[in-house]
């Protein structure tokens, strides 16, 4: 299968770093415009540089902003008003005891994993729906299923990524216009990987066997024992994206090495 999304715009949310980058990467390798985005002005350009040195020749550009904030969605939109393919990867995620978390933080996990997603849906889908083609794409997680008891809010947000995207998959139906939700599980990005490092300076151990271990005492229901690296997600968000994938919408597609158990 040979997939080509030349003459596509894709805009990747928290692309600087991790599976976003990814994400980036993956659909720049397929022909695509491809717009990082990342809080910074300094990393936002590191990322463009890394994409544009191994994409010579590729339309590669950056907007720095804070999409947490409606002003900082606002700002991308203007900066690029239009979109083929719009992937919502920005969050955040950490580890909290559900009675030590405040207000503030529910709300801000909420702005930053939720509403980033709806504002740029809500800027980019008009468009799509005029040219009778489009991919949006939410980064969901296997913990909008199984609800980890210390990230309660966490995987409220990521519950609340399926409900956005099934809704807005029968919104736009009929349109050419495609909505789906990835759900990744345990993924060694560089997140996960700095959450590691004090047991891999204490074990001396590479960090891939630092992080099999966590999965198999976090997640021992995985079936591939392992970390997902970002390229193997990444590379469903690349197919989802692409002309082939134009019969898959309203689904929740999971890339979670088994984790959730069960067959549906």
């Amino acid at each position: 299968m040979k997939i080509d999304l030349s003459g596509r715009t894709a805009v990747v949310t928290g692309s600087t770093a991790g599976i976003g980058h990814a994400i980036a990467r993956g659909l720049a390798g397929a022909g695509a415009a491809v717009v990082v985005n990342g809080r910074g002005e300094a990393s936002t350009a590191a990322a463009v540089g890394r994409l544009s040195t191994e994409f010579p020749g590729a339309a590669i550009r950056g907007v720095a902003a804070d999409l947490g904030t409606a002003d900082g969605c606002a700002a991308l939109v203007a900066a690029e008003p239009e979109a083929d393919i719009l992937v919502n990867n920005l969050g955040i995620f950490g580890p909290q005891d559900f009675f030590d978390i405040p207000d503030a933080e529910w709300t801000r996990f909420y702005e930053v994993n939720v509403l980033s997603g709806v504002r740029l849906s809500r800027a980019y889908l008009p468009g799509m729906e005029a040219k009778g083609w489009g991919r949006v794409i939410f980064l969901s997680s296997e913990s909008a299923i199984n609800i980890p008891a210390d990230m309660i809010h966490y995987g409220m947000t990521k519950t609340a990524n399926l409900a956005v995207s099934r809704g807005l998959a029968k919104r736009t139906a009929g349109t050419g216009v495609t909505v789906n939700a990835i759900l990744p599980g345990p993924t060694l990005s560089e997140g996960v990987e700095d959450m590691l490092k004090e047991e891999v300076a204490k074990t001396g151990k590479p960090v891939e066997d630092v992080a099999a271990a966590f999965v198999m005492a976090e997640r021992p229901t995985s079936l591939i024992q392992r970390a997902a690296t970002v390229e193997e997600v990444a590379n469903l968000a690349v197919y989802v994206a692409s002309p082939q994938a134009s019969a898959t919408t309203g689904a929740a597609l999971r890339v979670d090495g088994g984790v959730v158990d069960t067959i549906a």
